[in-house]
Order: structure tokens, then C-alpha cells, then sequence
């Protein structure tokens, strides 16, 4: 047996260093040649709680390949534990994690780490980031400890803390101001029903607005426009989406609209429901200047998916992209469509519950 063992553990050693190096090869992926559809997107799967397991994934139109796991591909290190959201800033991008406590900036052509930012107390307590938004060379982040954060785009480093309200869960600027939705869903049942406004200058809170309990996504429109996600108790209250002015912070339209996450392009809302109940989705438009629906139904081609989970535009060509959780234990879907709602391609199993998609160029 002694003599065997050597050549047992460098076949072990051999095993483990290829799969190593198989996981992380970018696989090629079938992508039709769509006009506009150039260049790279990266997106962030959030994995399941607990389970440190978010991967940053890269989609290359150029070469058609996914590497599912480009951050460690690129930083020899994991991502960490519940990626919740993604956006673009300058030349970064900017990746919150939750429960790892961190926000991870990049650089956003090489996928390099710059920084990981710790959102910790003076305790030591994670603060737990949830959602990020930027205003005047600056990036404020809301956490479920009743706090948003300004940090320095150029030093990178947290300078000021503001407390707001009960577990903050979304974020958004307009107007000189941020608003912050209180959503309170550490407390269930007892939710929050307010939205928290900021003064930036002063980076105090100037007043709560309610709009309804456990509010969540905030968006703003180009006339400054507040819209924010109401999503209720999931039984005897149901959802809606509603309308802030930023000038007079009062709620000034309430649409029956069990809305869960939205996106808004040049005054156009995508909105998409998921109704837990009886597993049903809708996707709608809605238009921020006229304040009504465009097209109820908006995929028109018969397309259909498991449980949508997260919705973006691309800046440029004007597809859609709807991501599929499918059952949140298995690895979900990326859908494009064009402004039509008509299916162009579907990238299967880019990530587990992919929730936030970023193009580049």
C-alpha cells in the first residue's frame, strides 16, 4: 500500500488542478447574430442563502462565450454570499453583497477587484447592504440596519452614515435628495410602510412619506418622479406601485399594480409581476410622462418562463432582458427581447437566481 500512495495522490493532485482548470474555461455559448448586440455583459447570480455562493458571470457577444464564474476566474477568490445588486459608475462597477457584508468594486473592463468595502458597526455587526444608488460623484448604499452610506467614488472608503428607517430595501436619487424604502421585513409580520427622503447636502433625513407596507424597489423617472414598489403581506394586503413627487415628497398616485421589480428607460417602466400563489407572471410597459399602461401583455410571441427575477435594458440597442430564477435550486435563464416583446435568444443556466445584468461595451 505504502508504494501505491504516491501515485494515488498525484493522480488526486491531477484530478483536482483539471477540474480547477475546467470550471473556470469560458464555454461557448449559441447566440444568434442580432444587429447591436455587440460587446460584453456581465451578470450577477446571488446563489442561495447562506451558501456563499454569488458568481459574477461574463456573456462575450464577440466570441460567444459565458464564463459563469469570471470574478474568480479573474480574482482567484469567491464573490462571497448573496450578490444583491449590480451597477455601473465611471470607469467601476459597483457589486453589493449582503450577507458577506461587502460592496466589491471593479474595474469594469478587466473584472479586477479595486476594493472590498466592509459594511461592518463600530461593533463589528454587519450591516447587512442591500441595495446602491449615485448622485454628484458619490455612491449611497442602504443596509438592513437602518442606515445608508456615503462612500467616496474616488477614495473608496466610506465618509458618512445616516440612520433612516427599519431595513431598508431599496434606493434611488432625484431632485438633490434620496429616497430609501423602509421595508421592516426582518420584522414580519409587523413590515414598515415608509419611504425615507435624504437631503444630500445635508445628508439628514428630512421626513418619512408612507406609501403602504413593506415598500421595496425605487426608481426615478426623468421629470423626478419617484416610483416605488409596494409589495404588501403576501396575503390579505396586496401589492401596488406608486407615485412620489420629488418636489413635494407626497405620494400623488397609487396604481393597482402587484408590481415586484421594475426598470426604467427613457421614461418607460418594465414592470413584472410574480404571483406566488398559483405561480403566474405578467410583464407590462408603462409610460412615466402619461401615467398608464402601454402594453399589458408585453412578451407577445408566447415565450414562456418559471418565476422572473430580475430586468433590465440595454443602454444602447434597447433589448430586453429578463432573467428566469426558474426554482431558485437550479440554475436560471437570460432572456433577450427585442422592444416588440419578441424573443431573440435564451442563454440557458448562467447562473443560480441571476437577479441584475449589466452591459458594457
Amino acid at each position: 500500500m505504502k508504494k501505491l500512495f504516491p501515485y494515488i495522490y498525484l493522480l488526486n493532485i491531477l484530478f483536482f488542478v483539471a477540474c480547477d482548470d475546467m470550471k473556470d474555461v469560458p464555454t461557448p455559448v449559441d447566440l444568434p447574430s442580432t444587429p447591436g448586440e455587440t460587446g460584453k455583459m456581465y451578470l450577477l447570480s446571488e446563489g442561495l442563502f447562506n451558501m456563499n455562493n454569488s458568481k459574477l458571470s461574463l456573456l462575450n457577444f464577440d466570441n460567444h462565450t459565458l464564463n459563469s464564474d469570471y470574478f474568480q476566474y479573474v480574482n482567484n477568490r469567491s464573490m462571497g454570499d448573496t450578490g444583491n445588486d449590480m451597477k455601473v459608475y465611471g470607469s467601476k462597477l459597483w457589486v453589493v453583497v449582503n450577507v458577506s457584508s461587502q460592496v466589491e468594486v471593479i474595474d469594469l473592463k478587466s473584472g479586477i477587484s479595486l476594493k472590498r468595502i466592509p459594511f461592518f458597526n463600530s461593533n463589528n455587526i454587519a450591516r447587512q447592504p442591500r441595495y446602491i444608488t449615485f448622485s454628484g460623484n458619490k455612491a449611497y448604499v442602504c443596509s438592513f440596519d437602518g442606515t445608508v452610506a456615503r462612500i467616496d467614488t474616488a477614495l473608496l472608503s466610506i465618509e458618512a452614515v445616516t440612520n433612516i428607517g427599519r431595513n431598508p430595501d431599496g434606493i434611488t436619487a432625484a431632485n438633490g435628495k434620496l429616497y430609501v424604502s423602509n421595508s421592516g421585513g426582518l420584522d414580519i409580520p409587523d413590515y414598515d410602510n415608509t419611504v425615507s427622503v435624504v437631503d444630500l447636502s445635508s445628508y439628514t433625513e428630512l421626513k418619512k412619506i408612507k406609501v403602504g407596507i413593506n415598500p421595496f424597489k425605487l426608481d426615478a423617472d426623468s421629470q423626478g418622479d419617484v416610483y416605488c414598489v409596494v409589495r404588501g403581506n403576501n396575503a390579505d394586503i396586496k401589492g401596488s406601485f406608486c407615485r412620489i413627487n420629488s418636489h413635494t415628497d407626497q405620494v400623488v398616485q397609487i396604481f393597482n399594480l402587484p408590481v415586484i421589480d421594475f426598470t426604467i428607460k427613457n421614461d418607460t417602466a418594465y414592470l413584472y409581476n410574480f404571483d406566488y400563489t398559483n405561480n403566474s407572471y405578467w410583464v407590462k410597459t408603462f409610460d412615466c410622462k402619461t401615467e398608464q399602461i402601454i402594453f399589458d401583455e408585453f412578451i407577445t410571441d408566447g415565450t414562456i418562463m418559471e418565476r422572473p427575477f430580475g430586468i433590465y435594458v440595454h443602454p444602447t440597442n434597447g433589448n430586453v432582458y429578463l432573467t428566469d430564477a426558474r426554482n431558485y435550486t437550479t440554475k436560471g435563464d437570460l432572456l433577450c427581447f427585442n422592444r416588440k416583446g419578441k424573443l431573440l435568444y435564451k442563454v440557458e443556466s448562467v447562473g443560480l437566481n441571476p437577479n441584475a445584468i449589466v452591459a458594457i461595451p
